[in-house]
């Protein structure tokens, strides 16, 4: 198995890459492909089992838009192939129409989702985050997590939604639904260690979207204990989503 991040040396803004080495973990056996800026993607060529992206700073995303624009065909490509991406916090901006600050364009982005991301300057929106994850008609999977950005995406995200918002924001704070499912491109706001934070969610993407059927989760009991105490105190009401 082949997974590729990248641009590791900028998409790492709230230890993001925690999610490949737990994925590591979980899949002793998988190459990781480091893709830098300056380097031509594995996926140019080639079909990773995995392409993962994560959260960077506002210049950082300019300059992976400015990568990885020849390449957009190819990504689109990709995506309506089926290939396997996981993309976190404000890397899936990337991926979007444009960026905006202020009602300004920032930039152009990849225009692979329909959507806009649009910033306010100097003002951070930092949240715990609690929401629902359909594996399927009888499994629903609780997903907890945290946000912390500087805008929101705009767009029509009722078919194309990841996530169920129980508490907190979803793309943005008019909507419910929260993050991006196109195919096998999975992409969400949620910043940092999703995978580890949310051990059936990552058990349900190894076996079923990676198709490693008989992986097990490294430190099951650990993640799930700690899972479970974070489920408990997220679902309080008494909890404070805002910080």
């Amino acid at each position: 198995m082949k997974i590729e991040v990248l641009f590791p040396e900028i998409c790492n803004l709230y230890g993001d890459l925690f999610n490949v080495k737990y994925l590591k973990e979980c899949l002793p056996d998988a190459q990781i492909i480091n893709t830098s800026l300056t380097d031509e993607p594995y996926f140019a060529k080639e079909k990773p089992d995995l392409i993962y992206m994560g959260t960077t700073t506002e210049r950082g995303q300019i300059l992976a838009v400015e990568a990885l624009a020849k390449y957009a065909e190819r990504i689109r490509e990709c995506i309506e192939e089926g290939v396997n991406f996981f993309v976190t916090g404000n890397a899936l901006e990337i991926f979007c129409t444009s960026i905006e600050e202020e009602g300004k364009e920032v930039c152009k982005g990849l225009g692979l989702l329909d959507f806009v991301a649009k910033r306010k300057a100097r003002k951070r929106f930092n949240s715990l985050y609690l929401g629902e994850f359909k594996a399927s008609d009888e499994d629903i999977i609780k997903i907890v997590g945290f946000k912390s950005l500087f805008g929101y995406a705009y767009g029509d995200n009722t078919d194309k939604k990841l996530f169920e918002t129980l508490r907190g924001d979803g793309i943005n704070p008019d909507e419910k639904a929260e993050g991006m499912r196109i195919n096998n491109f999975f992409a969400t706001y949620l910043t940092g260690p999703v995978f580890v934070l949310n051990p059936p969610f990552t058990k349900w993407f190894i076996r079923k979207v990676l198709g490693a059927e008989d992986a097990a989760l490294a430190y099951e009991d650990a993640a799930m204990d700690a899972y479970r105490a974070r489920v408990e105190e997220f679902s309080d009401t008494n909890t404070g989503i805002y910080y």
